[in-house]
């Protein structure tokens, strides 16, 4: 299985990238997030997710872990495939469609081309406690800052403890914020006063 291609930006399109690595070129679908992030460099890195069907073999490509991790749990979703995943991440942010399906704002899922309010009351339902619970998502994306070994040492301990991944990754950034130079152990104990 093909987790990331790194190389050279032959072309690139708002829907597609020509990746060329080891004189080899990759065609490569892409969400409009994936074309902004990339706009302007000569060299990416696109994490791939690898689709098979009977009569085609594609490859889907991300800026980011955590875009391909959302595009996933899209197409987890009766009804929504590919091309409506896809979509999505190219009319709303990753955020966005989080918070969208957090929130049960069917209406907002709704204004994308593609999607009705059948699949978009489909994707709240199916998604909402997934969501809450941290799936979809790069845990680095839920932390871009700070040490990533302290706070997933920390994040393992407070889910343990019982909270959900989604409350954590709201309050552990603002408190390494607070004091840059924390211990696992504090970082816990403030958590525990805030969650």
């Amino acid at each position: 299985m093909i987790d990331y291609i790194k190389g050279q930006i032959v072309e690139l399109t708002p829907t597609e990238l020509i990746l060329e690595n080891a004189g080899i070129g990759y065609s490569i679908l892409i969400s409009l997030q994936t074309y902004e992030a990339f706009q302007g460099k000569s060299q990416a890195t696109a994490y791939i997710h690898h689709y098979i069907r009977e009569d085609e073999e594609l490859y889907f490509g991300f800026a980011t872990k955590d875009e391909r991790e959302l595009f996933r749990l899209l197409i987890s979703v009766s009804g929504i495939g590919v091309a409506s995943a896809r979509m999505l991440l190219s009319t709303l942010t990753s955020d966005e469609i989080r918070q969208a399906i957090l929130e049960e704002n069917v209406n907002r899922i709704k204004s994308v081309k593609g999607i009705g309010l059948k699949s978009a009351q489909r994707l709240v339902l199916e998604l909402k406690d997934k969501i809450v619970k941290g799936e979809g998502s790069a845990e680095s994306a839920l932390f871009p800052s700070g040490n990533q070994a302290l706070l997933d040492e920390a994040t393992t301990a407070l889910v343990m403890l019982g909270f959900t991944k989604a409350n954590i990754g709201k309050v552990l950034p603002g408190i390494l914020k607070e004091n840059p130079a924390a211990r696992v152990e504090d970082i816990i104990k403030a958590a525990l006063k805030k969650l």
